[in-house]
């Protein structure tokens, strides 16, 4: 497609009547909270790691969890799950995504998958925000993660591209957040971009820009990311947004933005539908994973994760 047909509004289609996956049961690690779905295909089989955590939502500490399944709509835990916590225990794995090749599709690094997360302790109060990395063989078994690699980074999304890593995340430092592009050649030592490359100015915005996901297709960078939408925190409802980009810097949104929302009249998800992740499938259709939310008070502060397509 040429820019301006990526710029036209994109009718994205509910087509399952249920979450792909749901809380776990009581007792289990993510019996409370559950989101950020990171959607990888491989051999014909979908894989979902995402965050999910118990606890009171001041207290939540989120471990990573795998689910699976055949078609991408109906996800079943693997019975590892969580299949890797933080040693402290009280610092969070959050919004985990792999290194994909530009198109989405997964990329193994020596045979290795390669997954990047950010971290914050949220029992302790302390709202910074930390990027890490971490390598394993099957997806179940992760060695140590390394040491911050970035300050104040949140919800990455990267893939190789030229013989160097392209990242970019949510910068925490002060409200309003924004989004910011860095690269690496190895994945270690970042190049954070001098200037935020998306900020607040569409009038649908607001405090925040989050959860940047993207893809290159066409030649053109696309990024969907998350935005609140709606405020007073009663009524707090958060959306998915669209920009387009030639070179992964200079962004054009799109002028129908939000382009995908909350759905009232499903009660799992009437607030809150981004932490997204997103696949071009075999069919010519774009696959979206959100997370999802209810009304405040929020008892759960994430709820559930669905799915929707799209045949661009």
């Amino acid at each position: 497609m040429d820019k301006n047909q990526w710029l036209d509004p994109q009718p994205w289609e509910r087509d399952v009547d249920t979450p792909c996956l749901s809380l776990g049961a009581a007792g289990q690690f993510d019996d409370t909270h559950i989101f950020a779905p990171c959607v990888a295909l491989e051999n014909g089989r979908y894989y979902m790691w995402y965050s999910g955590s118990r606890g009171e939502v001041d207290l939540r500490v989120f471990a990573l969890g795998l689910a699976t399944s055949d078609d991408g709509l109906h996800f079943t835990r693997h019975p590892a799950s969580p299949v890797c916590t933080l040693a402290d225990g009280s610092h969070s794995i959050l919004t985990p995504t792999l290194v994909r090749h530009p198109d989405g599709s997964l990329r193994r690094e020596a045979g290795k998958l390669r997954m990047f997360f950010s971290s914050t302790d949220f029992p302790s109060g302390d709202t910074r925000h930390t990027l890490h990395a971490m390598t394993s063989d099957d997806g179940l078994r992760w060695d140590t993660p390394s040491p911050p690699l970035l300050e104040n980074a949140y919800a990455p999304t990267l893939f190789w591209e030229d013989d160097h890593y392209r990242l970019w995340y949510t910068d925490v430092t002060a409200d309003p957040w924004t989004i910011r592009a860095a690269h690496s050649d190895n994945g270690f030592e970042w190049q954070v971009h001098p200037q935020p490359v998306l900020e607040l100015d569409q009038e649908w915005e607001f405090q925040r820009l989050v959860y940047p996901t993207v893809l290159k297709e066409d030649g053109y960078y696309l990024m969907w990311y998350g935005s609140y939408s709606s405020y007073p925190p009663e009524v707090m409802k958060t959306s998915i947004g669209f920009a387009i980009s030639e070179d992964g810097l200079n962004w054009t949104k799109s002028p129908h933005n939000p382009i995908f929302g909350p759905d009232p009249s499903r009660s799992w998800e009437s607030h809150f539908t981004t932490s997204h992740s997103l696949l071009r499938l075999a069919d010519g259709s774009l696959r979206l994973w959100y997370a999802s939310r209810t009304k405040p008070p929020f008892v759960h502060k994430y709820y559930a994760i669905g799915t929707a397509r799209w045949y661009a």
